[in-house]
């Protein structure tokens, strides 16, 4: 034990030094946001090596199934792309989730929206009924009127729309990462060899590394905006307030290793105006954040993220609502309107989905913000799941052990698409203006496009969807 102690000791003096220069240096280059390449060199090596373990789990499997004098061969399995390349290459709602039913849509949260005559009503419509005089205000009724609505619901029964996006995004191939371990327990020694030297290396390399990074961000963070908080309030805080505001959350990402890649840069939000992105992960306001000094809008909270909220609110002019205000949606839209209506105030950022989705999908988008008026910026975010899983799902996971698993992940990658802004038209209510522009974010991040409520993550389906279903089924029994 003595001989072990000393070893670690000898150990620790000799890479202590190193250990904390590494730690300045990523601290330096996130603070003026620059980069030596190391993150991208180290992306690579890991789909060169993502790729080695495919071919040989190929391998592998196809001898498990010679073994087992099994005739069919392993279908091949295509060639590792991102998530959103795939997507587009495949077509309409080509999502990398492999979906166990193909259905025609019939029951949605808004029957006017998406609700599709079935075949039974195009029979009623085609005179394929009894086409005896009946009655004014009768109904008959046959069992093929309901067929279509029962087919529906074992259809949702089996895979809904719903659940599926509130679990962890399937991969086309495993990353060598233990909880996506489901069923390559073990195939080659290589791979176990890989597997081990892996662990190594996230556990007990990157993982503090990234501990540190992150805790020192809130450090410089706390520190830093409480220095701007005691400045008079004029142009030179708000601008050295947009400075910090950028290099901290510069720093906050490096935390969890997180390599950004923004496309057409031209389109970012300006001031007074509305910045709208789909939500995966708490981080994605970082991620925006390191490029644009945004108003963050939310939910004043307590504890540790209270005190970040106080530490921005004082270097940048944030939207904070206690718990009462949420719920008032006109005290929601005179404070947006108060923000917009002045000068050189930054871009208010507004995840209108209200929750984190797994990044297959975008959800149905809060008219509250499309109310307001003024400009929106939509911005479309779309995550790797091959380095690591983003998504929070926040039934299941505390705040702590999802940032233990992200920074024990290889590593965060995204991709930021900037889209044109885009306006209201006068015709256009704000439901409308709100899923024209969640079309647009889906259709270049390459998600599937989807009308339900997020919240039915957290709370049981409307009475009134319900009564709006029965309402137009009651018009197909009367044949309008």
């Amino acid at each position: 034990m003595a001989v072990m102690m000393s070893f670690v000791s000898v150990a620790a003096s000799i890479l202590y030094t190193p250990f904390l220069l590494l730690i300045l240096c990523i601290i330096f280059l996130a603070s003026i946001g620059k980069s030596l390449g190391v993150r991208r060199l180290y992306v690579n090596i890991l789909l060169k090596l993502f790729e080695y373990g495919r071919q040989h789990i190929e391998v592998a499997k196809k001898l498990q199934r010679n073994d087992s004098s099994d005739e069919d061969d392993l279908p091949p399995t295509p060639e590792d792309k991102p998530p959103s390349a795939l997507i587009k290459e495949n077509g309409v709602n080509g999502c990398t989730k492999t979906s166990v039913i193909e259905r025609q849509e019939i029951l949605g949260p808004s029957p006017e929206l998406n609700y599709k005559r079935s075949k039974s009503q195009e029979r009623l419509q085609n005179g394929h009924t009894n086409e005896q005089a009946k009655p004014e205000n009768s109904l008959e009724v046959h069992l093929y009127h309901c067929l279509d609505l029962a087919k529906a619901g074992m259809e949702s029964i089996i895979e809904d729309q719903v659940t599926s996006v509130f679990e962890a995004e399937e991969l086309r191939s495993w990353n060598l990462l233990t909880r996506t371990n489901r069923q390559y327990e073990f195939l080659t020694w290589r791979l176990t060899i890989i597997w081990a030297m892996g662990f190594i290396v996230r556990y007990f390399f990157l993982l503090p590394l990234r501990i540190l990074v992150f805790f020192i961000g809130v450090l410089i963070t706390i520190a830093i905006t409480f220095l701007i908080g005691m400045l008079p309030a004029g142009k030179f805080r708000r601008r050295l307030g947009a400075v910090v505001y950028k290099v901290v959350n510069r720093i906050l990402i490096r935390g969890v290793s997180c390599l950004v890649n923004f496309h057409d840069t031209q389109y970012m939000p300006k001031p007074n105006s509305f910045c709208v992105a789909n939500h995966t992960s708490p981080i994605d306001a970082n991620v925006l954040s390191t490029n644009t000094c945004f108003a963050l809008i939310g939910q004043r909270h307590g504890g540790f993220l209270g005190l970040l909220q106080r530490a921005l609110a004082r270097a940048s002019p944030h939207i904070w609502f206690e718990r009462s205000e949420v719920k008032d949606r006109h005290a929601v839209a005179k404070r947006l309107k108060e923000h917009i209506s002045v000068p050189d105030n930054p871009p208010i950022l507004i995840f209108p989905e209200g929750t984190c989705i797994n990044n297959t999908s975008v959800m149905q988008f809060k008219k509250g913000s499309f109310e307001v008026g003024g400009t929106i910026y939509p911005v479309a975010i779309k995550y790797d799941p091959r380095f690591g899983d983003a998504f929070w799902n926040s039934t299941r996971y505390g705040m702590l052990h999802y940032l233990l698993n992200m920074m024990s992940s290889w590593a965060i990658v995204c991709d930021v698409w900037y889209l044109p802004a885009m306006t209201r038209r006068a015709d256009e209510s704000a439901v409308d203006f709100a899923n024209r522009v969640k079309a647009a974010i889906a259709r270049q991040g390459g998600l599937v496009d989807l009308q339900w409520d997020g919240q039915l993550k957290r709370m049981k389906a409307k009475k009134e969807w319900r009564e709006l279903q029965q309402e137009e089924f009651s018009k197909r029994l009367k044949g309008e």
